[in-house]
């Protein structure tokens, strides 16, 4: 449906912009990476040790800093853990994304007292980060290979559940948890509302204690949405609400802007709601960077476009607008 979708899209601005760019980088990721082309490509901007495509960016130190407490832990391998809902399919189980949770502080932190005696009996700290994102620590699983929530999601978990030698004992820890929340009053509770219960745990992400020196590679990083900022590509993040005049204004050499508004619609196949977001972008983003290229606001423009198995890199820039002949096109996203 990629050519309806496209056909329907209101983003004369992006069209512009695309057609007239130039190619430069590109990946191709297998179909059953254990994180998506964004994510690697985050983590590599991160400065983070990324050992190709087959295990999750080692990122819980990072986003420990940024909700557990502003200090990192001196050592130990670390976790982060995701609350989340597993779908129960005719034969076997499917993650669902977690965004669609709307996981509540209060319930989260009740889902935590009760996990929290069952990690320390396996010998392993837990640590609540906020309603969606926890951190455990295990020293002797560093070598599990795990996947990020949204290369699983939508999937049968088999593929994408940890594996190595400590495996089995992932599996054990998390078959308890899911035998302590089967009954637990917040899922109750969840469920008479019409919410989905929590019924598992999705671990990823791990770090090992002391943090590495933070390489900055952008001047200014602006995540509207925040669900990024766990990569911890800058110290000095702007993770609050911010529109295209506040980024535009930053006046600095190399900015990053990372728009993620699509990942959930796209995951959920809700092809009429990534329509909305998309044409949303447009006049939130699009507009305003073209406006500023042809103003010679900004030099240019680095568009880092992705789905589930490519990434593609296209340079956009205030000479490669004068060529008029070059008709504005979003077929580059077919590519």
């Amino acid at each position: 449906m990629a050519t309806d979708l496209l056909r329907s899209m209101q983003t004369p601005s992006l069209a512009t912009m695309l057609g007239r760019s130039r190619a430069e980088n590109q990946q191709e990721h297998d179909a059953f990476s254990r994180v998506l082309p964004h994510e690697h490509w985050l983590a590599g901007a991160a400065g983070l040790d990324v050992e190709g495509t087959n295990n999750s960016p080692p990122i819980a130190l990072r986003s420990m800093a940024r909700l557990a407490s502003a200090t990192a832990p001196v050592d130990g391998t670390w976790f982060v853990l995701n609350p989340v809902h597993l779908h129960v399919a005719r034969d076997h189980l499917v993650l669902t994304d977690p965004r669609r949770l709307n996981l509540t502080d209060a319930e989260s932190k009740q889902l935590c007292v009760l996990a929290k005696p069952v990690f320390a009996e396996y010998g392993h700290a837990l640590v609540y980060g906020d309603a969606t994102t926890w951190f455990m620590r295990a020293d002797n699983w560093h070598d599990l290979r795990t996947s990020t929530p949204d290369a699983a999601c939508g999937h049968n978990i088999d593929i994408w559940m940890p594996t190595g030698s400590d495996e089995r004992a992932w599996r054990k820890l998390q078959n308890e948890i899911q035998m302590h929340w089967h009954d637990a009053s917040v899922n109750d509770e969840r469920q008479s509302a019409g919410k989905k219960p929590v019924n598992s745990l999705w671990l990823w992400g791990a770090a090992q204690a002391p943090q590495s020196a933070l390489i900055v590679k952008y001047q200014s990083v602006f995540m509207p949405n925040g669900a990024m900022q766990f990569f911890g590509i800058s110290a000095s993040a702007e993770l609050a609400s911010c529109d295209a005049s506040s980024v535009l204004a930053a006046n600095a050499n190399k900015t990053l802007l990372v728009l993620d508004s699509l990942i959930e619609p796209a995951i959920g196949e809700d092809l009429g709601e990534w329509l909305v977001r998309i044409n949303q972008l447009e006049v939130d983003w699009f507009a305003p960077i073209l406006h500023a290229i042809k103003s010679g606001a900004i030099d240019q423009c680095r568009f880092v476009l992705s789905d589930a198995t490519q990434l593609r890199e296209r340079i956009i820039s205030r000479t490669a607008l004068r060529k008029f002949w070059q008709s504005p096109s979003l077929s580059v996203l077919l590519a």
